[in-house]
């Protein structure tokens, strides 16, 4: 088998999964404060830089069905060098880009080729270094994802500040670069996962339609009225393909995605249900507040105000390493989801929020959606077998990416257009994504207690030896319907 010289060895490996996320995740937050340099230089209205954002996000949310598809059927770590290609060549065209066809072509390969990234190199990373590294793996992930994306609103602002959008693209292609000689120098030639799955390449096609119309819709909300078919017609219809495509997965006799599996488990689902309200909730947390500072002070000013996100998310990194082989993994996503609304509900008590606000509430955030959305995807991993992680992160990051990345501008068009004033629309919105934080500790913990869910320490040893899951899960509503089959029986002989 081929080999790159540094194959094996995990300081090289960890580095370039780092090097490949965390381009276009940091780029994701730091768009917004150069979005107005980028459209004068490139005669870019408004308008479309919030299409071509969306498109970009939508093929981020596609990629992830993407990945799983040629990784059952192509040599995995061949085609992830060509991932890594696509993406130096995509950030280069998006860096160097002369006109917005260059740009936006750049971009979407960028949002693309990473989440293709995401599932080709993360889960073998995981599992292909031992139960000693895995604690380290989590912390990257966790960082690559989250970490990242907190980074993005302070880099954002820096270039703003010096009037200037370029050196952060070229920063972001060099990064790249570096990705692809580790992806080299790392290679393995592994074979594929499974020579035998079925070759349909129908889960794509719903993935890519279904994201394409959602995001375009949502995009389309910057300028147009919600009730119009080209906003909320292509939104609704766009998510009504990405249902079509779980409900095809589950009934699938040999699916490509494990979603039968998953949505018959009671630990998977509340994961899932807790990753998406915070991945929906953060959203109307950051972005919607900082907005309303964007009038008062510079792009900078307002970045810095939300550097206590990324101490956050940086300080619950570390405690997932450290509580992933304990039984508390399965406690620290409700306490996340506690610290995401309480950070919503300090951002609440004054509109637009205070400088001190704005840090207490930005800090609380951040340790919220750092505790929450990765350890809740560990958590449905560890449910089911170590073989079908590729899948479950594909499921997972797929409806996490449409929740936070569509929720977005559908929060932006809410605060203009209702209550009179932003002011008033803003606060509107922040009531809602407290619903949601508050959601996602109530509905899950429902889902543990209907279910007979009990937290267990997890047999990791067992879980990367291939053995069997790190716990137990029993069925959905099993506990329930326990319940319901003994009152039955218990009334049986009342009514004879």
């Amino acid at each position: 088998m081929r080999q790159g010289p540094l194959a094996g060895r995990y300081p090289a490996a960890a580095a370039m999964v780092m090097f490949a996320l965390i381009p276009y995740l940091a780029l994701s937050a730091a768009i917004g404060p150069v979005t107005p340099l980028i459209g004068r230089d490139l005669h870019i209205s408004p308008q479309a830089m919030s299409v071509g954002s969306g498109m970009a996000n939508a093929a981020y949310a596609a990629g992830t069905v993407m990945a799983v598809y040629f990784a059952q059927l192509l040599r995995q770590r061949r085609i992830m060098i060509l991932y890594v290609s696509l993406l130096v060549i995509g950030s280069i065209l998006a860096a160097a880009a002369q006109n917005p066809a260059m740009f936006f072509a750049g971009h979407v390969l960028q949002g693309l080729c990473t989440s293709l990234l995401l599932i080709a190199a993360v889960p073998p990373l995981a599992l292909g270094f031992g139960v000693e590294k895995f604690r380290s793996t989590a912390v990257i992930m966790s960082m690559c994802i989250f970490g990242a994306v907190t980074l993005g609103p302070a880099i954002g602002g820096l270039q703003a500040q010096a009037h200037a959008w370029r050196p952060l693209f070229w920063v972001i292609a060099g990064i790249s670069a570096a990705a692809l000689v580790l992806a080299l120098l790392t290679f393995e030639d592994t074979p594929p996962a499974d020579v035998t799955a079925p070759r349909n390449p129908l889960p794509i096609g719903l993935a890519a339609a279904g994201s394409v119309a959602a995001f375009y819709g949502a995009s389309q909300l910057l300028t147009h009225k919600f009730l119009e078919f080209r906003t909320a017609g292509m939104l609704i219809g766009g998510l009504a393909l990405i249902v079509v495509l779980i409900v095809s997965q589950y009934r699938a006799k040999r699916p490509l995605l494990t979603i039968r599996t998953m949505l018959s488990s009671t630990i998977p689902v509340a994961g899932i249900v807790l990753a998406l309200c915070a991945a929906a909730a953060s959203v109307s947390a950051t972005a919607l507040t900082a907005s309303l500072l964007a009038e008062r002070y510079s792009p900078l000013h307002v970045g810095l105000l939300y550097l206590p996100e990324l101490a956050g998310a940086t300080l619950t990194a570390v405690l997932l390493g450290v509580v992933i082989d304990k039984r508390a993994l399965q406690y620290l996503p409700v306490v996340g989801m506690v610290f995401l609304a309480a950070g919503i509900a300090v951002f609440r008590i004054q509109l637009p929020p205070t400088q001190a606000l704005t840090l207490i509430g930005s800090g609380l955030t951040g340790v919220g959606l750092g505790a929450s959305v990765a350890p809740a995807l560990f958590t449905a991993g560890f449910s089911l077998p170590a073989a079908t992680l590729q899948r479950v992160f594909a499921i997972v990051e797929l409806l996490r990416a449409v929740a936070a990345f569509m929720i977005a501008p559908v929060f932006a068009h809410l605060a203009v257009t209702v209550g009179g004033d932003v002011k008033t629309g803003t606060g509107i919105a922040l009531w809602i994504g407290l619903g949601l934080a508050i959601a996602g500790v109530v509905v899950p913990v429902l889902i543990y207690r209907l279910g007979g869910a009990r937290p267990e320490t997890p047999q990791l040893e067992r879980f990367m030896g291939g053995e069997g899951p790190a716990w137990h899960s029993p069925p959905l509503l099993a506990a329930a319907r326990r319940r319901a089959t003994r009152l039955r029986v218990a009334d049986a002989p009342a009514r004879s």
